[in-house]
């Protein structure tokens, strides 16, 4: 009994701790230039992703339609009109679960919080982008290239998702040893040996 009570609360542990990862709503800042583009990144943890039935929705401040990607296709009939021709996604990696889309020709309006709400698996991403003035011609110039290659859409740093794995390991492995200890101590204390030696050993 006490076998399976103790079975029943890892896997219940396991399964909180799973969901807590992909119900956690990832925080990223972004920062770009007047007149140049930034990509802010979103993407699903689900391994099993069905596009036909996954629907993808970009606002700004809340309220603002920037994207919609409905049953895996883009949709824009209901987009706001400040941002038909200076959106754009990558529909490659759809597949792989990224719904990352690249904002160009930047204005100061264009600052704020975005959210990528993706259905059915309610996950959601929250990207605070930062506009700022470019600091010199010849940098404003570089804006375009230097955000292609600092943010990838599909390098979205992950570090948190690694952290809460090893930690969830950590916990598991400490777990095992206190029952497989506490067994010990258990059939030693029926045996009648109840020298430190012979439970330990």
């Amino acid at each position: 009994m006490k076998g399976s009570s103790t079975h029943k609360l890892i896997c219940c542990f396991i399964y909180v701790f799973a969901v807590l990862i992909n119900k956690v709503s990832l925080q990223v800042t972004v920062e770009g230039f007047i007149g140049g583009s930034v990509v802010l990144p979103c993407s699903s943890a689900e391994h099993d992703l069905k596009l036909k039935d996954t629907d993808v929705h970009w606002r700004h401040n809340g309220s603002k339609h920037v994207y919609d990607i409905i049953n895996g296709k883009d949709l824009k009939e209901e987009q706001d009109p400040r941002y038909k021709n200076r959106t754009k996604t990558f529909p490659e990696g759809y597949v792989r679960g990224n719904f990352s889309i690249k904002l160009s020709g930047l204005t100061h309006a264009d600052a704020g919080k975005y959210i990528c709400l993706i259905t059915p698996s309610d996950e959601q991403e929250t990207v605070e982008l930062i506009v700022n003035e470019p600091t010199t011609e010849k940098g404003n110039q570089t804006i375009d290239q230097e955000n292609e290659e600092e943010i990838r859409p599909d390098s979205v740093e992950k570090s948190w998702l690694w952290i809460l794995v090893v930690t969830l390991l950590t916990v598991l492995s400490i777990l095992f040893i206190v029952i497989i200890f506490r067994r010990k101590i258990s059939s030693c204390h029926m045996s009648g040996e109840c020298g430190v030696a012979s439970c330990v050993t």
